[in-house]
């Protein structure tokens, strides 16, 4: 009988930590502000996140300020998978930083390519190169046992440079009208964070504090505000591991990053996608669909990733400067190249600074995420699914 009062909770403990649940918890939220966009509580859905609370509205305090704490969790799984994890050694970088690179500089290409005539459009070249780790390991962990362990560690390692990337394009190209006094006192406190790390200061509050007044200074400079996250995860420090978990405990990354592990994924990035997957399909016809925006960002993410991802990783391994993963198929690599494809939360993110302020705009942008991605996420699937079962084992990768 205790078994039975005991195994609802076990269920969903499980399920929280499980990769899939961020994706699963991700697609419902979107799915939510589709529906409600689209319902008579439409009007009140976008008037609540014009509404202002304080400076800010609830949409800037969403895309400025939970996102930042989202920056930050990439941020220092960035630091830690450089440092001590699976992107240390160029060995194991070479396949996910090749196809990283492959995956946003082809789709760029198919985007503007689609767009070249169109010069207002062009300014969204990089919406479609951003890969959405949250759905794409959900889909992926859907798949069960059918994929090898190492198609995951790939795809993890992939999603992480790619990220990378995502942060240096909106630092260099999605900054406007910088003031210098701002961008200055930025710099002061970013160097009081690294003389704290230097004195191998191991407290995390004068770390956090500091990263708010960091916030408050980028968001004013004119950087986006999003990118002060990314500045205070690299000035945590960091202990390397011994394989216990003593060194967890006293390393303040591992302790932010575990803090971090279920608010961003089970509540920061679900409210930005409710806050910004809604839009309204009233009047949307199919020809909206072709529309070179909308076309060459669902291209983008789904041709250009299959073909940028696959077609770099295959000519890395063909010419000997990487392997194949362990116990993985051509066909296992076709699957994972359809799944990068799924650009959900920083392509809605690069979409929104390359169109600030024109609706429109931003709605072409959304529906052709919301299409690739849904186009990415079921052939990736199918693809895996028809590919052979894995044989062998590869559990020491996990």
């Amino acid at each position: 009988m205790q078994d039975l009062k005991q195994r609802p909770v076990s269920v969903l403990r499980a399920f929280l930590d499980g990769e899939a649940a961020g994706g699963i918890i991700l697609m419902a939220a979107a799915a939510l502000a589709l529906i409600v966009a689209n319902s008579p509580l439409a009007e009140t859905y976008f008037t609540a996140l014009h509404a202002y609370l304080g400076p800010l509205s609830v949409s800037h305090w969403i895309n400025d300020g939970l996102m930042a704490v989202f920056f930050l969790l990439v941020g220092l799984e960035i630091k830690r998978e450089m440092l001590d994890g699976q992107l240390s050694s160029w060995s194991r970088r070479a396949l996910p930083g090749i196809a990283a690179a492959g995956g946003m500089l082809v789709p760029a290409l198919v985007y503007v390519a689609i767009n070249r005539g169109n010069t207002a459009a062009l300014s969204g070249w990089a919406i479609p190169t951003a890969t959405d780790i949250a759905f794409a390991l959900g889909v992926l962990s859907l798949l069960g046992s059918r994929v090898p362990a190492s198609l995951k560690i790939f795809l993890t390692a992939l999603a992480i440079i790619d990220d990378l990337g995502a942060v240096i394009i909106i630092a260099i190209f999605y900054t406007n009208g910088l003031s210098l006094a701002y961008l200055g006192a930025a710099f002061v406190v970013i160097a009081l964070l690294a003389l704290l790390n230097r004195m191998r200061v191991m407290t995390l509050l004068p770390y956090l504090v500091l990263g708010v007044v960091l916030w408050v200074l980028v968001l004013k400079s004119g950087v986006h505000a999003t990118l002060a996250g990314v500045a205070l995860a690299l000035t945590i420090p960091l202990q390397r591991t011994a394989g216990t978990g003593h060194d967890l405990d006293r390393s303040p990354l591992h302790r932010l990053e575990h803090g971090l592990h279920k608010i961003v994924p089970f509540v920061v990035i679900p409210i930005f996608g409710f806050a910004n997957a809604g839009v309204s399909l009233a009047g949307l016809s199919p020809s909206a669909l072709v529309e070179p925006l909308t076309l060459g960002v669902a291209a983008g993410l789904v041709v250009g990733k299959l073909v940028g991802v696959f077609g770099s990783s295959a000519l890395a391994i063909r010419f000997g400067l990487a392997d194949l993963p362990a116990n993985a198929t051509w066909s296992h690599m076709v699957g994972i190249s359809l799944l990068c494809g799924i650009g959900f939360t920083m392509s809605l993110f690069i979409g929104l600074l390359a169109f600030a302020g024109d609706v429109a705009l931003q709605d072409a942008v959304k529906v052709g995420i919301l299409a690739g991605s849904f186009i990415a996420a079921i052939l990736g699937a199918v693809v895996l699914l028809m590919a052979p079962v894995a044989t062998g084992t590869d559990k020491a990768e996990e």
